[in-house]
């Protein structure tokens, strides 16, 4: 870490003041206590990397161990190395001789960045805030503690400051006050302390559309319908089929859109669940069918067009014999029906037609 003369020499003048030893004051078992309990409210509830930057002699490290973590501890004495690696020898913890503005560690490799009063002394802290967030997982968080100390000339890191260089690093943050809490300090102390907790965005989840699609046999053959004025595989044939809406079960959604599509209504009976197909378009997205079979009952209802505006014509065609011209997701699905394949994949290439391709690859996974 890099400091200025008079940022050195205001913080070996009050050294014994601030801290009263280079362990942090944490020799003290009150004020261990105290750190301890708060540790367990900024670090993660389950077992996580933790990076402690300019680790001292290990003394945070350690309460980090002891709560079961993955710690490792950096700082540029190798003296005060030296110390924390003897003070946290059993824990598995990792001690190194580094940089506070260039870390020897590698990229997205911790839950927790933590640090104790080293912020303030160095310079282009902004450049220093991004290197330490390029440092963490997704969701994971800094655990930033500050102060500003000295009455006649102060020196420090106000909290209003570090937050307006913090928030827009991170998703949330929020600022703890600490000096009001004497046990942390073995004292009553009135200067600005605080610790800074700023949390980044976790990963985003993957999610996908889930959508349904009517095998409607009748005897030997299946009813498909022509798509037209969708702007997706317009003129290619596929079976009755729609999205499932918010609050619909799969079932739900299969009989809702075979009366708005063809116009028939089925009871909850009438439809049967006979595949799940994963789908992956050519363009990446990924969506999840489900395929229902049921039977035109001889006499019953008749299927007729109800979305002409989308829809150019329905048709009955073999199963054994489907027509070429269809969209190969729905092409994919009735082969793995037909195979009698209960679970599948179907994954799209970049480069692959949305059209069914009778010479093109076999990219139908039964699982």
């Amino acid at each position: 870490m890099c400091a200025d003369s008079s940022t050195t020499a205001y913080w070996d003048a009050a050294a014994a003041d601030f801290d009263d030893e280079p362990d942090h004051g944490l020799r003290d078992p009150a004020v261990r206590e105290a750190w301890a309990a708060r540790l367990s409210g900024w670090l993660p509830g389950r077992a996580g990397d933790v990076l402690d930057l300019g680790c001292g002699t290990g003394s945070l490290a350690l309460l980090a161990a002891e709560r079961g973590h993955r710690v490792t501890g950096i700082d540029r004495s190798p003296r005060m190395v030296e110390l924390a690696r003897a003070k946290l020898a059993g824990t598995g913890a990792t001690v190194l001789v580094g940089d506070a503005a260039e870390p020897p560690v590698g990229e997205g490799s911790f839950d927790v960045v933590l640090v104790r009063h080293l912020l303030w002394m160095l310079p282009d802290r902004e450049a220093v805030l991004r290197r330490l967030v390029r440092l963490l997982r997704p969701g994971g968080r800094l655990v930033l503690i500050e102060g500003r100390w000295g009455e006649s000339d102060p020196v420090g890191l106000p909290a209003a400051e570090l937050s307006a260089l913090v928030g827009p690093l991170t998703e949330r943050l929020s600022v703890e006050q600490l000096a009001p809490d004497a046990a942390l300090w073995g004292r009553a102390v009135h200067d600005e302390r605080y610790a800074l907790v700023a949390d980044l965005a976790p990963a985003r989840r993957h999610t996908e559309i889930v959508d349904v699609h009517l095998i409607l046999r009748r005897g030997d053959e299946v009813l498909l319908a022509r798509r037209a004025n969708t702007g997706y595989a317009d003129g290619l044939l596929h079976a009755p089929s729609g999205h499932v809406e918010d609050g619909e079960d799969v079932r739900t959604a299969m009989l809702r859109e075979t009366a708005e599509e063809i116009g028939l209504t089925l009871g909850p009976d009438a439809v049967r669940a006979v595949l799940v197909l994963q789908h992956k378009a050519p363009t990446g997205a990924a969506r999840t069918g489900w395929f229902f079979e049921a039977e035109l009952g001889e006499g019953g209802q008749e299927p007729v067009n109800r979305e002409p505006e989308k829809c150019s014509e329905l048709g009955w065609f073999p199963l054994d014999a489907l027509p070429d011209d269809m969209v190969a997701y729905c092409r994919a699905g009735l082969e793995a029906y037909r195979a009698g394949h209960r679970f599948a994949v179907h994954w799209h290439e970049p480069d692959d037609p949305i059209a069914y391709a009778p010479q093109g690859p076999g990219r139908l996974t039964p699982l």
